[in-house]
């Protein structure tokens, strides 16, 4: 199966609100948010200790402080801070700081059944392109690490809401197993230990997923494999469990990998449909260029419009804004065929771009001589899957999904390396 039980570790005994940590990739412009955790948990147990926040990566320290996250992983296990829970899944309630809940389930993923490469027809794909560059950096830290925290979120589209959702729904029938608000005002963490009933459940329904008929018939497509899982969130860090798993296989021989923890990663399962994931845009902006050349170009390919049919979107220069439509789409959504339109204009004649959150920070940053922006739509997350199906993986900084406080927070842990 793709998505399995797993031996998960929990705090014997803990501090929660001090032990769970938002996930590490982010406030990395922030040293302050992450210099607050460190003085709130003070010498208590916690996830901080056990994690690299990503700010630090490029660090002077970052070796000293790899050894140190994995010579911690050691000392938890040693002196039995942590709790096993035999192969299991955890149904868990996240809430967030504005008050809505999003449901999900702990698990592990097989890693064979997973492909980053734009294109893949894995049961497991990325969403967004893979940075290949920024894979490295954090391996480093995953290759001498006894444990992983997982952040990853996968997501499934299940529209009818019959696998999570139903499971919620019997909450009353498990274990509950942890209850706490996390750290920083972001929210409260719920979670309960599957039965084997409703672990049979999840496991035949994410099966009807897979299956390629129901699959072809659902997308309307010709597939000889299902896109089963989307990764939603933690794209780069799954990437990284990957080439770690690949390592392995150099080190020990693919057999012996292959039965080895490293095969699989922990995730968060988590239904696209929720009503807590709300898919924001990211707009772009233009820099160093000649502006009246990129808009004679850009009108090469568009045309004013006032309807918001097909691929349209918003361009803003110092002079104003206009409503202009693609009438040559490249891809299967505005932000696709405008990414390749920016990819080629910056090969050929240079500039930059930046992804923006905002409409009235692009419309500033656009009022500047050499500077235009693009806004754009949010995507439609109905229109997830059929694009990863049809485009691979989608342009990068497609969309946003959520703020940074609502992010997933370390909680659960796994061992994936035996022999250290």
């Amino acid at each position: 199966m793709t998505f399995n039980k797993a031996d998960i570790l929990l705090p014997a005994s803990a501090d929660m609100k001090k032990w769970s940590v938002v996930a590490c990739d982010q406030y990395t412009s922030e040293p302050k948010y992450w210099n607050e955790v460190e003085e709130f948990i003070g010498n208590s147990p916690s996830t901080y200790n056990l994690i690299l926040p990503e700010i630090y990566l490029e660090a002077d320290n970052v070796d000293e402080k790899i050894k140190k996250v994995n010579a911690n992983m050691i000392d938890y296990i040693k002196n039995d801070l942590l709790k096993e829970y035999k192969d299991a899944y955890i149904y868990i309630e996240r809430t967030q700081r504005n008050g809505k809940v999003r449901c999900g389930i702990i698990g592990a993923v097989d890693l064979e059944d997973y492909d980053y490469v734009k294109g893949s027809k894995s049961a497991i794909r990325a969403t967004e392109g893979t940075v290949a560059e920024r894979i490295p950096p954090r391996l480093k830290v995953r290759l001498n690490a006894k444990l992983e925290l997982p952040h990853v979120m996968l997501l499934i589209d299940d529209a009818q809401k019959n696998i999570i959702e139903k499971i919620g729904d019997k909450k009353s029938e498990m274990k509950k197993i942890y209850d706490f608000d996390v750290m920083m005002e972001s929210g409260h963490l719920d979670g309960w230990l599957l039965n084997d009933e409703l672990s049979a459940y999840l496991e035949s329904e994410l099966a009807k997923l897979a299956d390629i008929n129901e699959f072809n018939k659902k997308y309307d497509v010709s597939e000889t494999k299902p896109l089963t899982f989307a990764v939603g969130d933690g794209n780069h860090s799954l990437a990284t469990a990957k080439e770690y798993y690949n390592f392995m296989k150099e080190k020990l021989g693919e057999q012996k990998a292959m039965q080895s923890p490293a095969r699989y990663a922990l995730a968060e399962l988590v239904n696209l449909h929720d009503d807590s994931l709300v898919f924001e845009a990211i707009h772009r902006v233009i820099f160093d260029i000649d502006v009246n050349d990129f808009e004679n170009k850009l009108m090469e390919i568009c045309a004013p419009s006032e309807s918001s049919e097909g691929q349209t979107f918003v361009f803003v220069t110092k002079d104003g804004q206009k409503k202009l439509k693609i009438l040559t789409p490249t891809a299967n959504l505005t932000v696709g065929s405008v990414q390749n339109f920016i990819d080629k204009y910056i090969k050929e004649n240079g500039g930059r771009v930046d992804y923006i959150h905002g409409d009235d920070v692009v419309c500033e940053l656009s009022s500047a001589q050499n500077a235009c922006g693009i806004i754009l739509d949010a995507m439609d997350k109905n229109d997830l899957f059929k694009t990863v199906i049809l485009d691979g993986a989608l342009p990068r900084k497609t969309f946003s999904m959520g703020d940074a406080c609502d992010k997933r927070f370390y909680n659960e842990a796994r061992i994936i390396n035996n022999d250290l």
